[in-house]
């Protein structure tokens, strides 16, 4: 594996419950590559959700450290936390996110208004994502005028328009027929082997997984065994 642009170290995430401690991830170490495809599968509340929420910098841990790239995230307040991901992470969901009022082009901008950039060099990184997934000629339509398959292409432009280290996507086809989602699951590696993308990819469907270059199983929050996969495309 490349450098690890990841690396996660003794980390422990628990929750309370009224007076109960809920543990949901216990002693977990990890490296991602740089321009890894990473997958995390295992049972629901098997912690998958919470370690990508973590690495993301959604969520801190109760114990342990997280770093990536050289930033040690696990020791950063909510507002370091806050612009450090406006820069460095492109989020995936599994219902895309999108805004209904805003067309495809408003929709990727979205992230860069956050961002120290004129108006032209926002149009030129939007334009770029969106020409990248495939949708200029879609830029001026509404979510509601696209379909799931396109909706997500959206969404995947929206990720990739700051240029983040980092992609993390939750169920990315969780909710698209198998066509639409191996066009998504093409787009994501096209992503990693072209433009060099680190990316962390939930999912319950093993077909899905097995377009990851390595596949993470979590029980009851701990890894339990980690398999290379052999690419088949």
């Amino acid at each position: 594996m490349s450098r690890a642009i990841v690396q996660v170290r003794d980390l422990h995430k628990s929750f309370t419950r009224g007076t109960e401690a809920i543990h949901v991830l216990r002693d977990l170490t990890l490296d991602v590559g740089q321009a890894e495809f990473l997958a995390l599968m295992g049972p629901s509340g098997s912690g998958k959700t919470t370690l990508l929420n973590l690495i993301a910098g959604l969520d801190q841990p109760t114990d342990g450290s997280i770093t990536v790239g050289e930033n040690v995230i696990s020791e950063m307040s909510e507002s370091e936390l806050a612009r450090w991901r406006t820069r460095h992470v492109g989020f995936v969901f599994q219902f895309y996110y999108l805004l209904p009022v805003l067309t495809a082009y408003e929709n990727v901008e979205l992230p860069l208004l956050l961002l120290n950039l004129t108006k032209e060099q926002r149009r030129k990184q939007v334009e770029t994502a969106l020409d990248l997934v495939g949708l200029t000629n879609r830029m001026d339509h509404r979510p509601g005028q696209l379909s799931g398959g396109q909706q997500q292409r959206v969404g995947i432009a929206r990720a990739m328009v700051t240029d983040p280290t980092l992609i993390v996507a939750d169920e990315p086809t969780g909710d698209l027929d198998t066509k639409s989602a191996d066009e998504i699951l093409n787009l994501m590696e096209i992503l990693r082997a072209q433009l060099g993308k680190t990316i962390i990819m939930v999912t319950h469907d093993p077909k899905a997984a097995g377009r990851a270059q390595r596949v993470l199983h979590l029980e009851k929050g701990q890894l339990v065994h980690d398999t290379a996969v052999v690419m088949s495309h």
